[in-house]
């Protein structure tokens, strides 16, 4: 059940909010500011590399990572290429998980590390392994924590996570350990937590000529985050605040979350992790124009929009809603004549189901561009989270 009145209640929206995921969403700007400084004062701006690396590998627990490598990889633009050490294991606790470098890492290689938590050993392990290959590294990570250790160990560069006053190591609430089982559990990612991993690499990967993220870049970035915070926050009614929006647009769907560039893309997955781990939601992201056909038949079957039509006698209060599928076009700019988003908007409407459409506004850069897509669709994922009762 998704209550649409209550976006427009701040204190309603207040209360509900009993994981502070919008004061997260609100301040990814002063995110990228702090985590910038503490990449200064780590060091970053003082390295003197070589030239660029051969190749970039991140290796992270939770979706984060992932997001991570699908940002610098849209970002590098080809620079150097950037691959993701997916974890193995048999539960995704901390000490369960297992990284291993590809076979051909060797001295030419940089090993990047983010993890909120600081505690996997076998993130530890991994280090070892790119300290006898000869592979530069650089973790974020919590200070004082057993991989911060493990880093300096291996010669390293360990740069302090920067969190807020709301969270604690491992994604653990304060006082969690005293709360009765199942009560308020700890999620699996947050709002701002993104930019507190990100922006340390993003100061590095400037550092070594991956890409343009410089002092003034990094300001602009966390400025374009204060203003959709601004744009996006709970005081802002739901017929000016876009996230609002989309969010009450998203209610009782089956998002299909179609992109166009690579910067959409990682954004568009990552909206989708959000859905599911915050709101609860399944949503499906492709990249356009694979997306026709990948999700083609979605929009012919069961979830198509004319597939259940209203049944006059279906009890409203017994019997739920059938979910149909919306679709969310998320753009980097306007479409141009190759674009094609024109053909994607016209297939679904032909289908009879609906459209979003999400794109940035007076960017001036690829991290500006990044920032807005990310930021709109997290807030969004909060207020559908918030709106939404079981």
């Amino acid at each position: 059940m998704f209550d649409e009145s209550l976006l427009d209640d701040p204190d309603a929206l207040s209360r509900a909010d009993l994981h502070g995921l919008l004061r997260g969403a609100a301040e990814s700007g002063a995110r990228v500011r702090t985590a910038a400084r503490n990449a200064a004062e780590a060091g970053v701006p003082a390295l003197r590399p070589d030239g660029r690396p051969r190749a970039v590998l991140v290796a992270g627990p939770g979706p984060a990572a992932g997001c991570t490598a699908d940002l610098l990889t849209a970002l590098a633009g080809g620079s150097a290429p950037v691959t993701l050490i997916r974890p193995t294991g048999v539960a995704p606790a901390p000490g369960a998980l297992r990284w291993t470098l590809p076979g051909w890492t060797g001295p030419l290689d940089l090993l990047l590390v983010a993890t909120p938590d600081g505690t996997e050993p076998g993130l530890a392990i991994l280090l070892e392994q790119a300290y006898r290959r000869g592979c530069s590294v650089v973790c974020v990570t919590p200070a004082g924590s057993p991989l911060a250790d493990a880093t300096a160990q291996a010669r390293g560069l360990a740069v302090p996570l920067t969190t807020s006053p709301s969270e604690t190591r491992a994604g653990i609430e304060p006082g969690s350990e005293d709360r009765p089982t199942g009560e308020r559990p700890a999620l699996p990612i947050g709002p701002g937590l993104l930019w507190s991993l990100l922006t340390p690499l993003l100061v590095l990967a400037d550092r070594i000529g991956l890409l343009a993220a410089g002092p003034s870049e990094v300001e602009a970035l966390a400025d374009r985050l204060d203003q959709v915070a601004e744009r996006c926050g709970p005081a802002i009614a739901t017929y000016s605040n876009p996230a609002k929006t989309l969010a009450a647009e998203l209610a009782d769907t089956v998002p299909l979350i179609w992109t166009e560039g690579e910067l959409a893309a990682a954004a568009g997955r990552h909206f989708a992790v959000l859905l599911a781990a915050l709101a609860g939601r399944p949503a499906l992201a492709a990249e356009l124009p694979e997306a026709l056909t990948a999700h083609g038949t979605l929009l012919s079957g069961d979830f198509a929009a004319g597939a259940d039509p209203e049944d006059f006698f279906r009890d409203r209060v017994e019997e739920p809603e059938t979910l149909h599928a919306r679709v969310v076009l998320l753009r980097e700019q306007e479409p141009d004549v190759a674009s094609p988003a024109p053909a994607a908007r016209e297939l679904a409407l032909q289908r009879e189901t609906p459209v979003s459409e999400l794109e940035p506004t007076d960017t001036e850069s690829p991290l500006q561009t990044a920032a807005e897509l990310l930021a709109i669709t997290d807030f969004a994922a909060v207020y559908l989270a918030l709106a939404s009762t079981p």
